[in-house]
């Protein structure tokens, strides 16, 4: 029999088939952003409907890289998202670096929803850590050619989200259900619209590179604000890549939070300004670019909670060869990629020995 794969049963909805629930009517468009989850609304008729769906720019995975060569499509109720956070310095993203016309994921995270969707691990990996880039397609259709020892960010700068997908893949030897990309400066504005983000810092946190000056206490970030907390690493920790990710992963818990108490289904104002930016905000794969489809697909995530979400980083070491870089733990990363497989809980001892970052207890 051929293949019936998890995309057999998603269609183009992004879900599995199953009865509309009730909280269906007001759905939560659902993003995982380069700092955290973003859960906002949105769904309209006539001329709302039209808009948002102008919104939505999306690339074609499926057709990128083909079905051969890639992990079997296992259908045991879970879905895989791979989720980056671009570093482009193009267009308004400049005020954050000079424009070299090109693009690396400066945050990724490969999001695991168990059947069911009422749970989700998160696996954040260090955009250092150095991997096997396989043989990719730029965007002029000439080929890329692979790399032994590569850092893993290099991978959407060579080939897009295709070549990111595929490096995932070769890494997790799990299928990617959905990509979706996140943008910086629509970032900062969602958090704007949707009010700002409670964190408390134990520490003051100062880092020039990412504009960020807090002192030690409970603050709402804005947009900006928040948008310098997930990009800090030389203010906390060891100052790696691996303390920024600490924080991103608290901010997440965070943003979650937020997103599912500030009650928008009752403000249609807010509805719609977070529903506008959240779609000119994300580029998802082509089975999520519709309003409909990411509205089903948030559907089945309105149970997920912040205390449903397992938040860990990729198992790795500081490389020895370059204290810049990170290698994984072979071991330990394994045991992560065998338990998503298996829709399983990430057990403990998968992060036992593996570099920190040193900055969990920043921000809480």
């Amino acid at each position: 029999m051929a293949e019936q794969g998890k995309s057999s049963r998603i269609r183009a909805t992004g879900r599995r088939r199953r009865p509309p629930g009730k909280g269906r009517r007001a759905a939560r468009i659902a993003a995982w952003s380069a700092a955290g989850v973003v859960l906002v609304g949105g769904c309209g008729v006539g001329y709302a409907y039209y808009t948002l769906n102008g919104n939505i720019d999306s690339v074609d995975i499926n057709a990128a890289l083909g079905g051969d060569s890639r992990p079997q499509d296992v259908d045991d109720g879970s879905m895989d998202i791979l989720v980056l956070g671009s570093d482009s310095r193009a267009g308004a993203n400049g005020d954050y670096g000079r424009d070299e016309g090109a693009a690396r994921s400066d945050t990724a995270m490969i999001v695991h929803l168990y059947e069911g969707h009422k749970k989700a691990s998160v696996v954040s990996v260090p955009r250092d850590t150095i991997v096997q880039r396989p043989d990719c397609k730029a965007a002029d259709g000439s080929t890329v050619s692979g790399q032994r020892h590569a850092m893993f960010n290099t991978a959407f700068e060579a080939g897009g989200p295709a070549c990111a997908v595929k490096t995932v893949e070769g890494m997790s030897g799990i299928r990617m259900d959905h990509f979706m990309q996140v943008d910086f400066t629509g970032f900062k504005k969602l958090i704007d619209d949707l009010g700002g983000v409670e964190v408390t810092t134990t520490r003051p946190i100062e880092d020039k590179s990412s504009h960020l000056d807090l002192a030690a206490g409970t603050h709402t970030l804005n947009g900006e604000q928040s948008l310098g907390l997930v990009r800090t690493r030389k203010g906390v920790g060891d100052g790696s890549d691996l303390g920024r990710i600490q924080l991103q992963q608290a901010f997440m818990k965070a943003f979650i939070e937020q997103a599912t108490s500030v009650g928008v289904f009752g403000n249609p104002k807010k509805l719609w300004d977070l529903a506008d930016t959240a779609t000119k905000t994300i580029t998802p794969d082509s089975e999520l670019d519709g309003v409909k489809e990411l509205s089903d697909f948030a559907g089945s995530l309105k149970d997920l909670g912040p205390d449903d979400v397992h938040m860990v980083t990729l198992p790795v070491q500081y490389d020895p060869a370059d204290p810049d870089r990170v290698i994984p733990l072979e071991k330990q990363t394994a045991q992560v990629w065998q338990a998503l497989r298996a829709d399983r809980p990430i057990p403990a001892s998968a992060t036992k020995d593996a570099a920190t970052g040193h900055a969990a207890d920043v921000v809480r």
